[in-house]
């Protein structure tokens, strides 16, 4: 096993070390094939030591019933790259690379998995921008024979 490389930046998150910690907030997902629908939302970046951070995320509906969660690693390359591995309960994992720039972190899909019932998703890109202690973002997506498109928007606050 190769050892991993050190970070260009200061700490083990390296450029990402801006994400780390516990964000909370509200959201509003549409996509052709289902309504339109509002969720509440808790994302955690953790630091780990290790030049990667840790990531889990979980929403929930209105009325508090669970929606989603994913967990996976997100790490910071040379040069502005990142490099994003998330993992769903659902059946599907996604491998995604992209930079970051002034506390922009900009990821498409690179690789989709997904076990035999796992709906199909042939496509996402996510956006996330942090501005103080405010994590903004949008997941487009395409799936189930539909085209890219924005399926995801929130906003979170520092916990």
């Amino acid at each position: 096993m190769e050892p991993e490389s050190e970070l260009s930046t200061a700490g083990p998150a390296g450029a990402l070390s801006f994400l780390v910690g516990v964000w909370r907030g509200e959201g509003h997902g549409v996509y052709p094939t289902i309504d339109a629908f509002d969720y509440d939302e808790e994302i955690v970046f953790s630091a780990t030591g290790k030049p990667f951070l840790a990531y889990a995320q979980r929403s929930w509906a209105k009325d508090g019933r669970p929606l989603h969660v994913e967990t996976g690693y997100w790490r910071p390359g040379d040069q502005g790259a990142v490099e994003v591995t998330i993992a769903q309960p659902t059946g599907f994992a996604e491998v995604a690379e992209g930079t970051v720039v002034d506390r922009v972190v900009d990821v498409s899909s690179k690789m989709m998995g997904r076990t035999s019932t796992a709906k199909e998703v042939s496509l996402l890109r996510r956006v996330i921008e942090v501005k103080g202690d405010v994590l903004e973002y949008r997941i487009d997506m395409a799936a189930v024979g539909q085209p890219m498109q924005n399926h995801l928007r929130a906003t979170l606050r520092r916990a």
